[in-house]
């Protein structure tokens, strides 16, 4: 690694430049790995899983106490009860029967590499690190007009340091942009949008989570 340090400019709320950070480069410039955010990714997304569906075994479907025919002399194969799987409306056969357990685990120190990595990746095509995300009401416009100035207009992951009642009400009727706090970023999310916005108390809150 060339350098300990990697530098980026801070912008305020009104887009306009107000100085310089300087990112740790152990966490916001190494080489991203992807298996280990194949990884993390696929635990999330697992162990977001409901696992709720379930269907019906022979013993569950109603009806079908009675023998369809009798046993002989019908030319027909022997049937002895409609739940029966092989026909329309019985039962299933090894179907999911409602206690699914999809639930993956990824050891710690994968996992920060993942998150480094992806945090790496942003650095490189797509930070923009804010100086203060403050709102002294709660207004979507106010909300919007910073993302506008800051030039954000697809997906975005606003990262903060604390979330105050002020920005949650500002930002949740605004459906391209998800904002979380310094400690509650996950892989999934920093893949899954267009620009990562920071304030510059979040990025020193995941320099030092990540150490």
């Amino acid at each position: 690694m060339a350098s300990k340090k990697i530098s980026t400019k801070v912008v305020n709320m009104a887009g306009e430049e107000v100085g310089t950070i300087s990112l740790d480069a152990s966490v916001f410039g190494i080489d991203a790995h992807n298996q280990a955010m194949f990884d993390a990714v696929q635990v999330e997304q697992a162990n977001s899983r409901q696992a709720t569906a379930k269907t019906k075994v022979r013993h569950e479907v109603r009806g079908g106490g009675k023998k369809p025919w009798r046993q002989k002399g019908t030319g027909r194969a022997r049937a002895g009860s409609s739940r029966s799987p092989i026909w329309v409306g019985g039962g299933t056969v090894f179907g999911p029967v409602g206690n699914q357990n999809y639930k993956l685990s990824q050891n710690k120190k994968e996992h920060k590499l993942a998150l480094k990595s992806a945090l790496s990746i942003k650095a490189k095509e797509s930070l923009v690190v804010v100086d203060e995300i403050k709102f002294a009401e709660k207004k979507t416009a106010n909300f919007v007009a910073m993302l506008d100035a800051i030039k954000v207009a697809s997906k975005a992951l606003v990262v903060v340091e604390d979330i105050d009642e002020n920005l949650f009400a500002s930002c949740r009727n605004v459906g391209y942009v998800k904002v979380v706090s310094s400690d509650n970023i996950s892989v999934v999310d920093l893949l899954n949008v267009d620009t990562l916005v920071m304030s510059k108390a979040s990025v020193k809150a995941v320099e030092e989570a990540m150490k």
